[in-house]
């Protein structure tokens, strides 16, 4: 695969635009953190339907209010998990959201046996399948916002947004590197899902994620056991993600999710890796630290 260098321009350009809005989400504070990705949740979900009408043309039968139901019912689950510092007033940013959710799950299949008198299990698989891929996710990125960490009897905070910085420049470094690597000396097909992936420029985009992370982890003094587990998953499991969308892709028949980013695609397109990732990294802390700040 040649490397082009219009293509390489335009996508360059595009993605330096991206990084300066998502920096500007992640670091000016826990509310523009929220809303970042409160936008690219229902960007991805509008994708998401679009997508399922091209796969399942019976999909186009879910009424326009039972969408909006269900992009609010995962809305409401992203804000469900959010901790004690998103608060409105008296009421807390998750108790909004737990009622918010709930109300939505519940009003979903009335309307559904209300619009089409009968209730389609197919727009109920759809519909899970919607609230696991992009609501789950982005529900337990919020919940990444500050974790807390016990490792040899030492409490390590990471607060801020740290580890989806992490996750996120991994995945970022890894996809520049994979294209880089396997325009210059890509040979083997990774996948038939995507046929421009090589199996030389996936292992490039890994071990050029691993390295530069590990001289992160060196040179900030994050710890190695945070930094290179975030790295390893954003890697691996951010390609998973992106063969995964890429599937979803040719099953609709189209070549990419949206146009919100010129060269890179749409929300989807732009996501995917960090859709499939983040679970992951979620678990990871779950299962491997003391407690998740709540």
């Amino acid at each position: 695969m040649a490397l082009h260098a219009a293509t390489f321009k335009t996508r360059a350009l595009s993605a330096l635009v991206f990084v300066v809005v998502m920096l500007g989400g992640l670091l000016w504070n826990n509310w523009s953190y929220l809303l970042l990705f409160s936008i690219v949740h229902f960007g991805a979900w509008f994708e998401w339907h679009r997508l399922m009408e091209k796969i399942h043309p019976t999909y186009r039968q879910l009424d326009h209010f039972q969408r909006w139901l269900l992009m609010l019912a995962g809305w409401g689950f992203m804000l469900w998990m959010c901790d004690e510092a998103f608060t409105i007033g008296n009421f807390s940013v998750e108790e909004i959201g737990w009622w918010l959710m709930l109300t939505m799950l519940i009003v979903f299949p009335i309307t559904e046996i209300l619009f089409s008198k009968r209730f389609h299990f197919p727009h109920l698989k759809w519909a899970i399948g919607g609230l696991l891929y992009i609501s789950v996710s982005f529900g337990m990125l919020i919940d990444l916002y500050e974790v807390e960490m016990e490792w040899e009897n030492s409490l390590y905070v990471l607060g801020y947004a740290t580890v989806p910085i992490m996750l996120l420049a991994s995945i970022w470094i890894n996809d520049t590197m994979a294209y880089i690597s396997g325009s210059l000396i890509g040979k083997t097909p990774l996948s038939p899902v995507s046929p421009k992936k090589t199996w030389e420029g996936t292992i490039g985009g890994v071990v050029c994620s691993m390295g530069l992370m590990s001289l992160l982890a060196y040179f900030t003094h994050y710890a190695w056991f945070v930094v290179m587990p975030i790295a390893f998953i954003g890697s691996i499991v951010g390609t998973l993600g992106d063969l995964l969308e890429s599937k979803l892709k040719r099953m609709a028949e189209v070549k990419d999710s949206g146009r919100i980013l010129p060269g890179h695609g749409g929300f989807l397109d732009r996501f995917d890796s960090l859709l499939l990732a983040v679970p992951f990294v979620w678990l990871f802390f779950y299962i491997f630290k003391s407690s998740i700040s709540y």
